[in-house]
């Protein structure tokens, strides 16, 4: 029998309705409309938080951040909990990374045989400063978090992103050329479009400044932020740390461009694929950690609970997979049954306590509409957790000691109608607050966030000390980029 393999490329930061696939107007994104025309898309995908360490702690668990308690950005996965890298190496599947992981530290037994170019959290704590919770104590003077330069050129994340997929193409290479009865796992790490906003010219360029449209909602034009969004930006502050209008916009032509960028490097790596011979084995799975907000609401960044922030990509490709386009809601948690469903592990005796299902099986079923998937964020610029439940047409959006929102995404996608006021929607209101009883209580999971946090800032030695450590901007690239580890 032929090996069975797995590639999962994640990226990091896109919104999955900025492909062409998705229908976006003007996105360039060819390789990745391709891998979407030969698979599988589902529409309908999220992240179990918006931010880049729970989401990924959550992905290699296949648990929800609530059942790990990796709550923020000083959280990062250690391999203490179970990942689907352990039962890979159980198994004797070669299972190794190259990129971007943001774990806690290489030498962490966090479920990979080798990790090539790993992208950790910084010093191994991350943003301590960020867990500084109820009140919030913002980091004014450190830089802003899109980047000091938003435009055309290279950063230490293009550069990065660069070596990356030139290691990839060269792994998949290298497994050519070698045995092939032994099946593989390889994850691949890219970080565009994360910021910072800087992108060669060639993409750049793809996306004139004149041409782009303005978001939606901007509180310019009348709109009022949630006040829990409100204050997430009042911490943030990222659309008023713009130089003027013109650095604005290049921020969006950096975006898409970013989008681009990433494409390119993921059709590289697709084509490897391909010259290697390892096409008709191997399932192939793009996605993110989470979206964007992009400046809809006036709000850049992830961590809001909106469409652009809570969404993220999820194509699916290789031998098996019929294309299609799959309304199923799915999320990242799902992948921990559908990468030992690839390399024929049968998932089952790991699935008690993970709620994920095989993306493989989800694909193939009649669409379940009601399927309920949740995300919820514990972490910078928020004095309080957020909850977002989507089941079926309607997607719920609980604060703790705020008032809710819900949106009828059927015939309100971009969620420009809160209907949670609405007498003529409290029962929908009020079942889907049932519903989100039904998975976790807010209330005892906002309390567990904070102790866990307080014990953190305490073991780091209090506030004012746990208010330095940390990058108020984007991790750096600690690792020379020819080495391996």
């Amino acid at each position: 029998m032929a090996a069975r393999n797995v590639v999962v490329i994640m990226s990091d930061e896109h919104d999955p309705r900025i492909m062409g696939c998705s229908g976006h107007p003007f996105i360039k994104t060819p390789h990745l409309d391709a891998l979407a025309a030969r698979g599988v898309r589902f529409t309908s995908s999220y992240t179990p938080s918006p931010i880049c360490v729970p989401a990924r702690a959550a992905f290699a668990t296949g648990l929800r951040v609530h059942q790990i308690r990796l709550w923020d950005n000083a959280m990062p996965y250690t391999g203490a909990q179970r990942g689907w890298g352990h039962v890979l190496q159980e198994h004797g599947v070669r299972v190794e990374s190259i990129g971007k992981l943001h774990y806690r530290s290489v030498e962490d037994p966090a479920g990979f045989d080798q990790e090539h170019l790993p992208m950790h959290v910084i010093g191994g704590h991350g943003m301590v400063w960020a867990s500084i919770r109820d009140p919030f104590k913002p980091r004014v003077d450190g830089p802003r978090m899109l980047g000091e330069r938003i435009g055309p050129g290279e950063s230490s994340y293009t550069q990065y992103d660069r070596a990356v997929t030139a290691r990839a193409v060269q792994w998949l290479k290298d497994v050519a050329s070698g045995p092939r009865e032994q099946g593989f796992v390889l994850y691949i790490g890219l970080v565009a479009p994360h910021f910072p906003f800087v992108v060669p010219s060639k993409f750049f360029d793809l996306y004139p400044l004149h041409t782009l449209p303005e978001p939606k909602l901007h509180p310019s034009q009348g709109y009022q932020r949630h006040p829990w969004v409100q204050e997430y930006e009042d911490f943030m502050a990222s659309e008023a740390r713009f130089a003027d209008a013109q650095e604005r916009l290049r921020a969006f032509a950096a975006y898409y461009g970013l989008c681009s960028w990433l494409d390119h490097n993921v059709g590289q790596i697709v084509q490897a694929l391909d010259e290697a011979g390892l096409s008709d084995s191997t399932q192939l799975i793009y996605t993110s950690d989470h979206g964007d907000n992009l400046g809809a609401r006036g709000v850049w960044g992830k961590s809001t609970l909106y469409e652009e922030s809570v969404k993220v990509p999820m194509l699916m490709a290789g031998p098996g997979i019929t294309p299609a386009v799959c309304e199923t809601p799915v999320d990242l948690l799902d992948l921990f049954p559908t990468i030992l469903q690839g390399v024929g592990i049968d998932p089952a005796p790991e699935m008690q306590a993970r709620p994920g299902r095989a993306l493989q099986t989800l694909a193939r079923c009649a669409p379940e509409p009601e399927r309920p998937i949740l995300s919820e964020y514990h972490a910078a610029g928020s004095n309080s957790a957020g909850f977002m439940l989507r089941k079926g047409r309607w997607k719920y959006h609980h604060y703790v000691g705020f008032r809710p929102e819900l949106f009828d995404l059927q015939e309100d996608p971009e969620e420009l109608d809160d209907l949670a006021a609405s007498p003529a929607h409290a029962q929908v209101l009020e079942d889907m607050h049932r519903a989100l009883l039904a998975i976790c209580d807010p209330q005892v999971v906002d309390r567990e966030a904070k102790a866990d946090q307080a014990a953190l800032i305490a073991l780091h030695g209090g506030i004012e000390a746990a208010h330095q450590l940390g990058s108020s901007t984007s991790t750096p690239v600690a690792v020379p980029l020819e080495d391996s580890h």
